[in-house]
């Protein structure tokens, strides 16, 4: 699995890197939804593990169809 945040590293809005997956308020809808990748509300702020963003985007890695039609 290819890393594409740092795994031990703990990421708040505002992060030029979270731009990566959405914008801050794509990012308010997945939470207001309960989709997206795992955060920390502490108070008033959001806090991503760099390890929860790497697991979710797996997660929505695509493996096209070899050689033919869905």
């Amino acid at each position: 699995m290819t890393s594409l945040f740092e795994q031990n590293r703990h990421y708040v809005l505002g992060d030029e890197e979270l731009n990566l997956i959405g914008s801050v308020d794509k990012l308010a809808q997945w939470r207001h939804k309960g989709m997206g990748p795992a955060f920390y509300k502490l108070g008033r702020k959001i806090i991503y593990r760099g390890s929860d963003l790497n697991a979710w985007a797996e997660a929505q890695r695509v493996e096209p169809s070899k050689g033919g039609q869905v």
